[in-house]
């Protein structure tokens, strides 16, 4: 083998391995980019999650008052409607 073959060898070899390293870069860029997307979209989630629990518990919170509200209100009924029925029976008395 002549000097000149070996170089020649050499260098399809050297330029093989440049190209399986550009082509691994290439790979590994795509890898980081997509990544990159899928942790922007679980950040997206979380805050969605942390958002639409606020949101639950402000419900919950509401729901809680109307119901509190709701038992007094028939609360106050219930009295109304026994000092109405008091006034009437004492009317045809």
């Amino acid at each position: 083998m002549t000097e000149a073959s070996t170089i020649e060898i050499a260098t399809r070899r050297l330029q093989s391995a440049l190209e399986a390293l550009d082509g691994a870069v290439g790979r590994r860029l795509e890898r980081a980019v997509g990544e990159a997307a899928l942790a922007s979209q679980v950040h997206a989630f979380d805050a969605d999650r942390a958002r639409l629990a606020a949101e639950l518990d402000a419900a919950a919170a509401r729901g809680r008052a109307l119901e509190t509200t709701n038992r007094e209100v028939a609360q106050r009924l219930d009295a109304a409607i026994a000092t109405i029925r008091v006034i009437v029976e004492s009317a045809e008395d």
